[in-house]
């Protein structure tokens, strides 16, 4: 066993000269699992505990020594290092324990300047050196007793590091277990989506453990440590709960995940902030780089990703009795291209109807014939807003969300192209009209008041009729009324769902017509009409609408409105 019964001389020569004296562990079961709960125990010691990770800091340049003692030959003995966000050199030796009585043999312990003579004039032998930044091992099934020695460098930057060695390697086995397969596999690529797979631990299916998955996706390149992944990521990150079953998990809908904080973690990074080392470390910028855990299922389509963008995926199988892990080997796939847009030509003053899918794309292209001073774009969107873009030549010249009715007007260029790109809604499919002229007297849609409702006054509700109000223009437009019955239980999201403002009314009954008028005012302030809808039922609830139609005989509907009639006068 490690760490037994060691001469307390030895021990002092053991710890830095300014640690003050602390209790080392030992592998009486209770105790040590009481000794390891306090991380703290083992912070920044020179001695490492027997089965149990200590997670350390080395500075550039800098070399840190560790120690164990192993008391008995042919003890098997496993010591793991794992770099993590720089490559280490790392060394492991033994040399034999110093005698414990002088060469008198008076029984009385040797002085300490004599035992330090004795340990550091001799190097030891070299069992095992390694330089590099993946996760290495030593396993030994016979190791001797003796002094051993654990010396570690980074040449490159300032870094985090594990260790962890154990006496009892067969039975401890916290590190999850590696398929014969270690590999992910790509099952599918799309433009948006990768779907993975791989074969699951022999920790879970074997032997029962509790495993879970963490996949871990940026475009920079593969990780072999879930230690570097946190070494990448800041400190208040917070992993992910699993997918519900069934629905695979986006994790680009978010803007980073990590780790749930805990106090060790905490303590861990604080102590490098600390005076004592006279460093300070100054924040990371935040990387593209994300990790969720996805529970025990080996499975897992990743969405929302970029088309034509390469993406390294990670997956690391974690013990959550040990919260340790092993990585499989990572794999890295491109998403397909966007699918080439067909460009549609506007015509000089016709209205072209678009169809534009959830978050989908369209490109429009307007070449006017003849040279102008100015160009024209009339636009109006159906159902929710779109995002709208011009360019003239390739110079971007508009870029505006459109709800309703817009009109822009821009500066005109001799054989100027215009190529416009429509943006659907995230909510559902967007429809749109769309004219492109380089006459300004050409309207084809009619001009709108910023308020588009219709307001009912309560007063004036009787068992027969309602009153409505709406505003007008400047412009002298046709206003026609509609009216429909519905149901009592007919709601705010019904009506929702019939808002498409591009369907005029020749798509309404004739017996839902109440009446058509004409209105503007020279003073907007007084551009208000009123009107009454008589012949209703008493306590029967009706939609009314209100169509505005231009002179092009393009019409746009207002808000619609329910109203309800009452029961008793």
């Amino acid at each position: 066993m490690l760490l037994l019964r060691c001469p307390l001389p030895l021990l002092l020569l053991l710890l830095p000269l300014d640690s003050r004296p602390q209790k080392l562990p030992t592998r009486d079961e209770e105790l040590f699992q009481m000794q390891i709960r306090d991380k703290a125990f083992f912070h920044d010691s020179s001695v490492i505990p027997d089965g149990a990770e200590i997670s350390s800091y080395l500075f550039r340049d800098t070399p840190k020594r560790y120690f164990f003692v192993v008391e008995e030959d042919n003890t098997p003995l496993a010591v793991t290092v794992t770099p993590c966000d720089a490559p280490l050199e790392w060394k492991l030796s033994v040399q034999e324990l110093p005698e414990e009585a002088s060469g008198e043999g008076s029984g009385d312990p040797e002085p300490l300047e004599q035992q330090k003579q004795q340990i550091t004039s001799e190097e030891g032998t070299e069992l095992f050196s390694y330089k590099g930044n993946d996760v290495e091992y030593f396993v030994s099934s016979s190791s001797p007793s003796g002094l051993y020695q654990l010396d570690l460098l980074s040449t490159e930057k300032d870094t985090h590091f594990k260790v962890y060695a154990t006496t009892t390697p067969e039975s401890d086995q916290p590190y999850p277990e590696l398929p014969y397969d270690p590999r992910i596999d790509v099952t599918s690529l799309g433009r948006t989506t990768v779907t993975l797979a791989w074969k699951p631990s022999p920790t879970a299916s074997l032997l029962r453990q509790p495993i879970q998955y963490c996949i871990v996706i940026n475009k920079e390149h593969n990780f072999k440590s879930l230690c570097a992944v946190e070494a990448k990521l800041s400190s208040d990150d917070a992993f992910m709960m699993a997918p519900k079953p069934g629905l695979d998990f986006s994790p680009f809908d978010f803007a980073h995940f990590g780790f749930p904080a805990d106090n060790n973690s905490g303590k861990e990074r604080g102590f490098l902030k600390s005076s004592k080392f006279g460093r300070q470390t100054s924040p990371k910028p935040r990387v593209d780089l994300h990790r969720v855990c996805i529970g025990n299922k080996n499975i897992f389509t990743v969405s929302d990703l970029k088309p034509d963008t390469q993406y390294y995926f990670d997956m690391f199988a974690v013990n959550t009795n040990t919260n340790m892990s092993t990585a499989y080997v990572g794999t890295f796939a491109r998403t397909k291209e966007e699918a080439k847009q067909k460009t549609v030509d506007l015509k000089d003053g016709k209205v072209t109807d678009v169809f534009i899918k959830r978050k989908g794309v369209k490109f429009l292209r307007f070449a006017p014939v003849s040279s102008h001073q100015k160009v024209t774009f009339s636009i109006h969107s159906c159902l929710d807003a779109v995002q709208i873009q011009v360019r003239r030549d390739g110079k971007l010249l508009l870029s505006q969300s459109v709800e309703g009715v817009r009109q822009f007007q821009l500066r005109g260029k001799a054989k100027a192209k215009y190529l416009i790109r429509l943006k659907g809604s995230k909510k559902g499919a967007s429809m749109l009209k769309i004219l492109a002229t380089t006459r300004p007297n050409k309207q084809s849609f009619p001009s709108l008041p910023e308020d588009t409702r219709i307001k009912a006054f309560d007063k004036l509700r009787t068992c027969s009729s309602v009153t409505v109000a709406w505003l007008g223009t400047q412009e002298r437009n046709k206003f026609c009324i509609y009216k429909r019955e519905v149901d009592e239980n007919y709601n705010e999201e019904q009506k929702k769902r019939e808002q498409n403002q591009c369907l005029g009314p020749d798509t309404r009954k004739k017996s839902e017509k109440v009446l058509c008028k004409y209105f503007h005012s020279q003073n907007i302030q007084k551009a208000v009409t009123t009107e009454t809808i008589r012949g209703l039922q008493p306590g029967k609830s009706y939609l009314l609408d209100v169509y505005v139609i231009g002179h092009g005989g393009h019409s746009v509907k207002y808000q619609s409105k329910l109203v309800k009639t009452r029961k008793f006068c």
